[in-house]
């Protein structure tokens, strides 16, 4: 979703991603039709699920990262939210999705100036983004993992084991494991950023630090075929003294609760009969990623 500040919120505005090859062509698809289904459902729950399904097409905004929504080689519409939703919005009587590409941190502005319909990106649902959009319930959930040289020399495995370890730290632009760090006592001008896994991924290899902290999917993705860095089993890291666990969805304007209560009945038909394993594996979901997390616990309450 890393996702960045999917997570904790602490450097607003940035984006983990620039967006892939193939964009700049959608962006005037992403326009295209804007029109059907622009205007702002004023009544009581929202009218948009209705006007959906009349124009047969849903906008989806997304971010240009892999594994969570994104462009491919092929100039194809991919990842877990956008596959996702093509399930349920096809089940919801909207049998098309197209997309309009930004950056993160123009999500949830782009959502509420009807730029699009829904956020399709993997955000993860914090207590300051519940204050300016309503999320579905969590289609997965993530821990943290980090990258270090194989072997872990070092011997990391939280992020208190970097502080006390002095190691070389870095993580992604604008990814809540920066504010997980710094809780644990890290000197966050000391922090390498870096503008993705991959990025994280070298500077590992290459002996700059000793350790990327990233989410554990994109952690256990990237390190697949390197000979010199391994994923570190997954773990929690700890917010205000707690374990903490993120959970990512799809976002809505605060209108459309009709929507979003229709889009979560057929997410948890979806949850119960396994499909929702089966839509997501394909982007490195495993079993450890369901959850059964509310969108009102991470909103905080």
């Amino acid at each position: 979703m890393a996702p960045p500040l999917e997570h904790g919120e602490h450097i607003p505005g940035t984006t983990r991603r620039s967006l892939l090859a193939g964009v700049a062509a959608l962006g005037a698809l992403g326009a295209a039709g804007c029109s059907r289904v622009a205007t702002a459902s004023t009544t009581g729950g929202g009218e948009l699920l209705d006007r959906l399904r009349a124009a047969g097409v849903v906008r989806l905004g997304i971010a240009g990262e892999i594994p969570f929504g994104y462009i491919d080689k092929n100039g194809d519409l991919t990842g877990e939210a956008p596959e996702l939703a093509k399930v349920i919005f096809k089940r919801l009587g909207v049998d098309r999705v197209q997309p309009v590409p930004t950056e993160f941190g123009s999500l949830i502005p782009g959502l509420n100036s009807q730029q699009f319909d829904v956020v399709a990106a993997g955000m993860y649902v914090t207590p300051e983004r519940c204050e300016q959009v309503i999320f579905a319930d969590p289609d997965y959930q993530m821990l943290d993992s980090f990258i270090v040289r194989k072997g872990n020399p070092k011997g990391l495995h939280t992020y208190k084991d970097v502080v006390a370890k002095k190691a070389k730290f870095a993580t992604g632009t604008g990814y809540a494991e920066i504010g997980y760090a710094v809780e644990a006592g890290y000197k966050e001008s000391d922090i390498l950023i870096v503008p993705d896994q991959v990025a994280g991924l070298n500077a590992v290899e290459a002996g700059r630090v000793d350790v990327f902290a990233g989410t554990a999917l994109t952690t256990r993705e990237v390190v697949k075929k390197s000979t010199k860095a391994e994923a570190t089993k997954a773990f929690s890291p700890t917010v205000d003294g707690k374990p903490h666990i993120d959970g990512g969805a799809f976002a809505f304007r605060r209108t459309e609760t009709n929507l979003r209560d229709a889009f979560n009945a057929e997410l948890r038909k979806l949850k119960k009969s396994g499909e929702l394993l089966r839509v997501l594996k394909p982007f490195g979901f495993t079993q450890a990623e369901m959850t059964d997390l509310t969108a009102k616990e991470l909103c905080g309450g």
